[in-house]
Parts: C-alpha cells; structure tokens; sequence
C-alpha cells in the first residue's frame, strides 16, 4: 500500500504548490455546467445521505448543479468502476467509503485500480458504525447481547450493506475478538439491512448512522453502542464499545471525495476549497451532527495518510477471518 500513499501524496503535494491565484483563476471557469456525483451504492444509505447534503451546498456556492447518481452492486465495485472510467474534467466526482481501497482485497477482480485509477480530494466526515437491534431482541446493553449470543448459539444475525462494507469488517472484529457465533446476513445498501432489522428479519444491523439515527429516536431500532472512542451528539444516550468494556470494538469511519485520476490540480484544488467551505457552514454542520457525522473538509495529505493507516489496520481482520465476496 506504499504505492498508494504515494499515488496519493504525490497528486496532493503538486496541487498544493498551486498560488492562490491559480485557485482563483479556475474558480471564474469551473464549473461551467452540472456536476455529476457517483455514489457507489442504493439510495438512503450514508454515503448517498452525505452526498445529497453536499450536492445542495454545493451547488448554492458555485451556481452550478451538482447532482447524485446512485450506481450500486457488487459492494460499490460497479460505480466506483463507472467513477474510474469517467473523463477527468472535474464533471465527475466519486463519494467513496474505505470499501475503495479494501475491495481489491475482498474481490478477485475490481473495475479500478486503487492506486491508480482516482485522485483524493478531501475526507468530507468521519462517523463510525452504530450495533442497533430488533426492539424485539430482549437486550438493552452490549453485554446482554452478548450473553444472548451465547446462550443461543448460531440463533443471532446481523445486517449490513454487503460483504466487506464496514459495517461487516466491525461485525467479524466483534465475533473474532469476542468469539461470538454470528452469521452475516449482507444486504445491497445500508438502507435495505436496517429496513430487515426494522422488519425483524435479522436480529441487529451495523452501519453508519445516518439512516439509523432517524429509527432509533421513532423507536424502530434499539442502539446499543457505537464503535467510536467518544459518544455521538446524535445519539448522546448510547454508549461506546470502550464504555461497555470493549475498547478493541472500533471503527473509524470515513466518507471522502475522489475525482478521476488525471483531473487537474487546479480543479481538485478549487473542489478542496469549496468542500471545506461547505463543512464549516452552519447548517451543513448541524445537518451531519444531527446524523452522526463529524465534519472534518481535510487536506489531500492528511486524507491519504488516514487512508493508509484504516486500511493496514482492516487488512489483517479481512485475512484473518478469510473474507472473501461471492
């Protein structure tokens, strides 16, 4: 992966020698009609979630429509694919999870190439990965499920957008690191595996909390923790993993923007900017707290460290539990 972090710093360290007035400049020529977003998997999860929020705000900053194309499948493999083969004009921009650069670990073959194929241009938020429940599961904390788990094994499940999506690599480090027996139920999109969980079809999801935020508070799913090192704003109540005595239970997740490899440094400079103006607004930030993001608009360096830095850590849990997609 050193290969990609250079990919990366390399790009991010040319464009940042760009002059102010070189940012400028592009800023009276791009964009000069609509921006197409590609987000990689259905509607209503997170990533598509994100992407709308920052599709509108964008597009009240540069005069320009900047609009969502959901391309789901194969664990986001079909649209970062489609991303990949898009011109590198700046038109077309990617909503990328850490599945971008752990799918070719996952997948025998992927449409892209994670070192060479996009350009980095800001880690948009972080978030984590919400444990919610059935309401009908008789456990109200992290431990009761646990002993549930164990009381009646192979009888629990959980949920989440697909193989190798992180609500997966978070549910096989709680069954490695706990010895839990679990089965992973994986759905299209994080939005169809809580709807399962809502229905009672599964006993619990794991995702971003985005889509479940909104179901917690109505009731329809019971939160028991979050993988995250501090409590979210948007759900102040619930516990983490270190709080119930499971600090080895994290998930640092990150939603990022890539362009097509190639793009000009003065457009990923210019999308950087706009980006990270758009994170500091107020009602943007107030949006993504509500839902259990924290705004970040990073450098490209920065992105690319923490890229490299997620994925050595997720590697070994993917070839230690031998996760391999269909």
């Amino acid at each position: 992966m050193n290969l990609l972090r250079r990919r990366y710093l390399q790009v991010a360290v040319g464009a940042a020698a760009l002059a102010a007035s070189g940012r400028f400049a592009v800023a009276q020529t791009y964009p000069v009609r609509a921006v197409r977003m590609i987000v990689p998997f259905g509607p209503g999860g997170n990533a598509d979630v994100l992407g709308r929020i920052l599709a509108e705000k964008l597009s009240e900053r540069t005069g320009q429509k900047f609009y969502i194309e959901n391309i789901g499948g194969a664990g986001g493999n079909i649209g970062m694919g489609r991303a990949a083969l898009a011109a590198a004009d700046g038109y077309t921009m990617l909503v990328a999870v850490p599945s971008l650069v752990t799918n070719p670990l996952l997948y025998d073959n992927v449409p892209y190439d994670a070192n060479k194929s996009f350009d980095p241009v800001t880690l948009a938020v972080s978030t984590t990965i919400v444990l919610a429940l059935y309401p009908g599961v008789p456990a109200r904390t992290i431990n009761d499920l646990i002993a549930l788990i164990r009381a009646k094994a192979g009888s629990y499940n959980y949920a989440t957008a697909g193989v190798g999506s992180p609500g997966h690599l978070l549910g096989e480090k709680l069954r490695q690191s706990l010895d839990l027996d679990l089965m992973h139920i994986p759905y299209n999109s994080a939005a169809l595996a809580m709807v399962s969980t809502i229905a009672g079809h599964t006993s619990m999801c794991l995702a971003a909390p985005a889509p479940i935020v909104p179901e917690v508070k109505e009731g329809n799913l019971r939160a028991l923790a979050v993988a995250y090192p501090r409590r979210l704003q948007a759900l102040p109540n619930v516990p983490t993993m270190a709080e119930e005595g499971h600090p080895e239970i994290e998930f640092d997740n990150w939603f990022g923007i890539f362009v097509p490899a190639g793009t000009p440094g003065e457009i990923i400079a210019y999308l950087n900017g706009v980006i990270a103006e758009s994170m500091r607004q107020p009602d943007v930030k107030e949006r993504l707290v509500e839902l259990g993001f924290a705004p970040v608009g990073s450098t490209r360096e920065e992105f690319a460290m923490q890229i490299e830095t997620e994925l050595e850590n997720w590697a070994k849990v993917i070839r230690s539990a031998k996760i391999r997609a269909q």
